[in-house]
Protein backbone atom coordinates (compact mmCIF):
# COMPACT_ATOMS: atom_id res chain seq x y z
CA UNK A 1 0.00 0.00 0.00
CA UNK A 2 1.52 3.46 -0.81
CA UNK A 3 2.17 6.10 1.75
CA UNK A 4 -0.48 9.23 1.00
CA UNK A 5 2.44 11.16 3.33
CA UNK A 6 5.12 10.34 1.10
CA UNK A 7 3.68 12.56 -2.00
CA UNK A 8 2.93 15.66 -0.18
CA UNK A 9 6.74 15.78 1.55
CA UNK A 10 8.10 14.77 -1.39
CA UNK A 11 6.39 18.43 -2.94
CA UNK A 12 9.75 20.95 -2.52
CA UNK A 13 8.54 23.92 0.15
CA UNK A 14 8.54 26.55 -2.26
CA UNK A 15 6.02 25.15 -4.34
CA UNK A 16 3.65 24.35 -1.57
CA UNK A 17 4.10 27.98 -0.09
CA UNK A 18 3.18 28.87 -3.60
CA UNK A 19 0.04 27.09 -3.70
CA UNK A 20 -0.88 27.96 -0.93
CA UNK A 21 -0.57 31.65 -1.74
CA UNK A 22 -2.12 31.46 -4.61
CA UNK A 23 -5.36 29.80 -3.05
CA UNK A 24 -5.24 32.63 -0.51
CA UNK A 25 -5.39 35.38 -3.04
CA UNK A 26 -8.16 33.12 -5.00
CA UNK A 27 -9.86 32.92 -1.61
CA UNK A 28 -9.41 36.73 -0.90
CA UNK A 29 -10.79 37.83 -4.30
CA UNK A 30 -7.47 39.23 -5.60
CA UNK A 31 -7.20 36.87 -8.30
CA UNK A 32 -9.29 33.92 -10.10
CA UNK A 33 -7.77 30.58 -10.75
CA UNK A 34 -7.20 31.76 -14.54
CA UNK A 35 -4.65 34.24 -13.42
CA UNK A 36 -3.20 32.35 -10.96
CA UNK A 37 -2.42 29.92 -13.73
CA UNK A 38 -1.06 32.90 -15.38
CA UNK A 39 1.74 33.68 -12.72
CA UNK A 40 2.69 29.97 -12.62
CA UNK A 41 3.65 30.18 -16.34
CA UNK A 42 5.31 33.60 -15.37
CA UNK A 43 6.87 31.45 -12.84
CA UNK A 44 8.17 28.49 -14.57
CA UNK A 45 9.26 30.32 -17.39
CA UNK A 46 11.50 32.83 -15.81
CA UNK A 47 12.10 31.28 -12.56
CA UNK A 48 10.63 33.60 -10.56
CA UNK A 49 8.52 33.49 -6.91
CA UNK A 50 5.03 33.56 -7.01
CA UNK A 51 4.44 36.97 -5.09
CA UNK A 52 7.13 38.07 -7.43
CA UNK A 53 5.66 36.47 -11.06
CA UNK A 54 1.53 38.13 -9.81
CA UNK A 55 3.42 42.14 -9.29
CA UNK A 56 4.76 41.56 -12.99
CA UNK A 57 1.86 40.95 -14.31
CA UNK A 58 0.17 43.54 -12.27
CA UNK A 59 -2.34 41.67 -10.48
CA UNK A 60 -1.23 42.11 -7.08
CA UNK A 61 -0.13 44.67 -4.94
CA UNK A 62 2.88 44.48 -2.76
CA UNK A 63 0.65 44.97 0.39
CA UNK A 64 -1.32 41.91 -1.06
CA UNK A 65 1.66 39.56 -0.96
CA UNK A 66 2.71 40.83 2.47
CA UNK A 67 -0.54 40.28 3.94
CA UNK A 68 -0.57 36.74 2.68
CA UNK A 69 3.03 35.99 3.86
CA UNK A 70 1.62 37.30 7.27
CA UNK A 71 -0.59 34.49 7.11
CA UNK A 72 1.35 31.97 6.22
CA UNK A 73 3.88 32.24 8.69
CA UNK A 74 1.12 33.17 11.50
CA UNK A 75 2.11 36.94 11.76
CA UNK A 76 -1.42 38.45 11.14
CA UNK A 77 -2.38 42.18 10.72
CA UNK A 78 -3.86 44.08 8.77
CA UNK A 79 -4.59 46.59 5.92
CA UNK A 80 -5.89 49.85 6.18
CA UNK A 81 -9.61 50.05 6.55
CA UNK A 82 -9.56 46.57 7.83
CA UNK A 83 -10.74 45.25 11.30
CA UNK A 84 -12.20 48.48 12.12
CA UNK A 85 -10.21 49.31 14.94
CA UNK A 86 -8.32 52.55 15.82
CA UNK A 87 -5.47 53.54 13.24
CA UNK A 88 -3.50 54.66 15.91
CA UNK A 89 -3.17 50.52 16.58
CA UNK A 90 0.34 50.94 14.35
CA UNK A 91 1.12 46.98 15.16
CA UNK A 92 -1.99 45.88 13.32
CA UNK A 93 -2.07 48.30 10.10
CA UNK A 94 1.96 49.79 10.35
CA UNK A 95 3.71 46.15 11.16
CA UNK A 96 7.15 47.20 9.48
CA UNK A 97 7.69 51.08 10.80
CA UNK A 98 9.75 51.92 12.98
CA UNK A 99 7.84 52.55 15.79
CA UNK A 100 6.38 49.09 16.15
CA UNK A 101 9.83 47.63 16.13
CA UNK A 102 10.52 49.81 18.57
CA UNK A 103 7.42 47.75 20.46
CA UNK A 104 9.41 44.42 19.36
CA UNK A 105 12.37 45.32 21.52
CA UNK A 106 10.21 46.42 24.14
CA UNK A 107 8.91 42.92 23.87
CA UNK A 108 11.73 41.68 23.79
CA UNK A 109 13.30 42.94 26.55
CA UNK A 110 10.26 42.00 28.76
CA UNK A 111 9.92 38.66 27.71
CA UNK A 112 13.94 38.34 28.93
CA UNK A 113 13.65 40.40 32.14
CA UNK A 114 10.10 40.18 33.20
CA UNK A 115 7.61 37.83 32.18
CA UNK A 116 9.05 34.26 33.12
CA UNK A 117 6.64 31.54 35.42
CA UNK A 118 5.38 33.49 38.51
CA UNK A 119 5.32 36.76 36.21
CA UNK A 120 2.44 37.12 34.36
CA UNK A 121 0.63 40.46 34.82
CA UNK A 122 2.36 43.76 34.36
CA UNK A 123 0.99 47.42 34.79
CA UNK A 124 1.49 50.41 31.99
CA UNK A 125 1.19 53.63 33.42
CA UNK A 126 2.22 57.22 33.21
CA UNK A 127 2.73 60.06 35.00
CA UNK A 128 0.41 62.41 33.61
CA UNK A 129 -3.04 62.51 31.23
CA UNK A 130 -2.08 62.55 27.26
CA UNK A 131 1.70 60.54 28.00
CA UNK A 132 0.09 57.88 26.02
CA UNK A 133 0.33 55.15 28.08
CA UNK A 134 -3.02 53.57 26.54
CA UNK A 135 -1.89 53.29 22.86
CA UNK A 136 1.48 51.93 23.84
CA UNK A 137 -0.52 49.44 26.04
CA UNK A 138 -2.88 48.61 22.71
CA UNK A 139 -0.35 48.31 20.77
CA UNK A 140 1.87 45.99 22.98
CA UNK A 141 -0.84 43.45 23.43
CA UNK A 142 -0.70 43.30 20.15
CA UNK A 143 2.95 42.52 19.20
CA UNK A 144 2.99 40.31 22.36
CA UNK A 145 0.00 37.96 21.05
CA UNK A 146 1.49 37.71 17.69
CA UNK A 147 4.82 35.66 19.29
CA UNK A 148 1.23 33.22 20.29
CA UNK A 149 1.62 33.88 23.75
CA UNK A 150 -2.06 33.96 24.95
CA UNK A 151 -2.62 37.39 25.72
CA UNK A 152 -5.16 39.81 27.90
CA UNK A 153 -5.50 43.30 27.66
CA UNK A 154 -6.70 44.82 30.88
CA UNK A 155 -8.83 48.86 30.71
CA UNK A 156 -7.99 49.48 34.41
CA UNK A 157 -8.59 52.58 33.79
CA UNK A 158 -12.35 53.26 35.09
CA UNK A 159 -12.19 57.13 35.19
CA UNK A 160 -11.36 58.05 31.41
CA UNK A 161 -11.44 54.40 29.65
CA UNK A 162 -9.79 54.10 26.18
CA UNK A 163 -9.61 50.81 25.40
CA UNK A 164 -13.18 49.84 23.87
CA UNK A 165 -12.46 52.65 21.60
CA UNK A 166 -9.29 51.94 19.88
CA UNK A 167 -10.64 48.22 20.04
CA UNK A 168 -13.93 49.02 18.75
CA UNK A 169 -15.92 47.57 21.39
CA UNK A 170 -19.52 48.14 23.05
CA UNK A 171 -18.61 50.32 26.29
CA UNK A 172 -21.41 47.96 28.43
CA UNK A 173 -19.88 45.45 31.17
CA UNK A 174 -16.34 44.76 31.82
CA UNK A 175 -13.80 44.94 34.82
CA UNK A 176 -15.95 47.60 37.63
CA UNK A 177 -18.57 45.07 37.40
CA UNK A 178 -16.29 41.98 37.98
CA UNK A 179 -14.74 43.54 40.68
CA UNK A 180 -18.42 45.46 42.39
CA UNK A 181 -19.92 41.44 41.93
CA UNK A 182 -22.03 42.18 38.71
CA UNK A 183 -20.48 40.10 36.53
CA UNK A 184 -18.02 37.58 35.82
CA UNK A 185 -15.70 36.63 33.27
CA UNK A 186 -17.57 35.54 30.52
CA UNK A 187 -17.94 39.10 28.89
CA UNK A 188 -13.34 38.91 28.05
CA UNK A 189 -13.84 39.55 24.19
CA UNK A 190 -11.48 38.24 21.76
CA UNK A 191 -10.00 40.65 19.11
CA UNK A 192 -11.08 38.65 15.64
CA UNK A 193 -7.92 39.67 13.84
CA UNK A 194 -5.62 38.29 16.88
CA UNK A 195 -6.22 34.74 17.82
CA UNK A 196 -4.13 34.83 20.85
CA UNK A 197 -5.46 38.59 21.73
CA UNK A 198 -8.63 39.07 24.56
CA UNK A 199 -9.51 41.85 25.75
CA UNK A 200 -11.09 42.98 29.32
CA UNK A 201 -12.79 46.69 29.17
CA UNK A 202 -13.38 49.17 31.67
CA UNK A 203 -17.00 48.43 31.80
CA UNK A 204 -19.96 50.20 33.36
CA UNK A 205 -18.52 54.43 35.20
CA UNK A 206 -18.23 53.85 38.42
CA UNK A 207 -18.38 56.52 40.71
CA UNK A 208 -15.70 54.45 43.35
CA UNK A 209 -12.83 53.44 41.06
CA UNK A 210 -10.06 53.64 43.82
CA UNK A 211 -12.25 51.78 46.41
CA UNK A 212 -13.13 48.83 43.50
CA UNK A 213 -9.45 48.29 42.60
CA UNK A 214 -8.10 48.21 46.34
CA UNK A 215 -10.93 45.14 47.43
CA UNK A 216 -9.61 41.69 47.21
CA UNK A 217 -11.80 41.17 44.25
CA UNK A 218 -9.06 42.56 42.30
CA UNK A 219 -6.46 40.21 43.73
CA UNK A 220 -8.78 37.46 43.33
CA UNK A 221 -9.87 38.28 39.42
CA UNK A 222 -5.96 38.91 38.70
CA UNK A 223 -5.37 35.38 40.19
CA UNK A 224 -8.44 33.90 37.76
CA UNK A 225 -7.18 35.63 34.93
CA UNK A 226 -3.46 34.62 35.71
CA UNK A 227 -4.65 31.24 35.57
CA UNK A 228 -6.20 31.48 32.03
CA UNK A 229 -3.21 33.80 29.76
CA UNK A 230 0.29 33.82 29.67
CA UNK A 231 0.30 37.55 29.69
CA UNK A 232 -1.89 40.60 31.27
CA UNK A 233 -1.56 43.65 30.76
CA UNK A 234 -3.06 46.37 32.70
CA UNK A 235 -3.72 50.14 30.94
CA UNK A 236 -4.23 52.64 34.22
CA UNK A 237 -5.24 55.97 34.94
CA UNK A 238 -2.45 58.48 34.90
CA UNK A 239 -0.70 59.34 38.48
CA UNK A 240 -1.47 62.70 38.67
CA UNK A 241 -4.86 62.07 38.01
CA UNK A 242 -5.12 59.67 40.81
CA UNK A 243 -3.62 57.31 42.96
CA UNK A 244 -5.50 54.25 41.08
CA UNK A 245 -2.16 53.35 39.17
CA UNK A 246 -0.44 52.90 42.35
CA UNK A 247 -2.90 50.10 43.41
CA UNK A 248 -3.08 48.43 40.35
CA UNK A 249 0.50 47.97 39.62
CA UNK A 250 1.34 47.01 43.21
CA UNK A 251 -1.35 44.52 42.21
CA UNK A 252 0.44 43.37 39.19
CA UNK A 253 3.83 43.33 40.70
CA UNK A 254 5.51 45.13 38.44
CA UNK A 255 4.54 48.29 35.98
CA UNK A 256 6.27 49.64 32.48
CA UNK A 257 6.02 53.40 32.25
CA UNK A 258 5.72 55.70 29.31
CA UNK A 259 7.23 58.70 28.67
CA UNK A 260 5.80 61.21 26.31
CA UNK A 261 8.55 63.03 23.57
CA UNK A 262 8.61 66.58 24.50
CA UNK A 263 5.40 66.42 26.70
CA UNK A 264 6.14 64.34 30.33
CA UNK A 265 7.94 66.79 32.80
CA UNK A 266 11.11 64.77 34.39
CA UNK A 267 10.14 65.65 37.54
CA UNK A 268 6.56 64.50 37.53
CA UNK A 269 7.89 61.24 35.82
CA UNK A 270 10.43 60.88 38.99
CA UNK A 271 7.88 61.72 41.74
CA UNK A 272 5.51 58.72 40.21
CA UNK A 273 9.13 56.42 40.17
CA UNK A 274 9.40 57.45 43.81
CA UNK A 275 5.78 56.74 45.20
CA UNK A 276 6.20 53.23 43.15
CA UNK A 277 9.26 52.37 44.49
CA UNK A 278 7.95 52.98 48.48
CA UNK A 279 4.70 50.76 47.96
CA UNK A 280 7.13 47.92 46.75
CA UNK A 281 6.50 48.21 43.20
CA UNK A 282 9.19 47.07 40.69
CA UNK A 283 9.76 49.73 37.99
CA UNK A 284 10.47 47.18 35.03
CA UNK A 285 11.56 49.83 32.71
CA UNK A 286 10.51 52.92 30.86
CA UNK A 287 9.58 53.57 27.13
CA UNK A 288 9.42 56.94 25.16
CA UNK A 289 7.31 57.33 23.19
CA UNK A 290 6.07 60.23 19.84
CA UNK A 291 2.59 59.82 19.64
Amino acid sequence: MSNPVSSIVGVPTASRKDANMGLMLVEQGKMTSDEVESVRRLQKAEGLRFGEAAQRLGLVTEADIQQVLAHQFDYPYLQAGGGNYSPELMAAYQPFSAEVEMLRSVRSELMLRWFRPGRKSLAIASANPGDGASLLAANLAVVISQLGEQTLLVDANLRNPSQHKIFNLDAGRGLADVLAGRAGLDMLEMAESFVDLSLLPAGSPVPNPQELISRASFVATNKTLCERFDIILYDTPAFSSAADALTIAARAGGVLLVVRKDHTRMADLSAFSDQLRRSGTEVVGSVMVSF
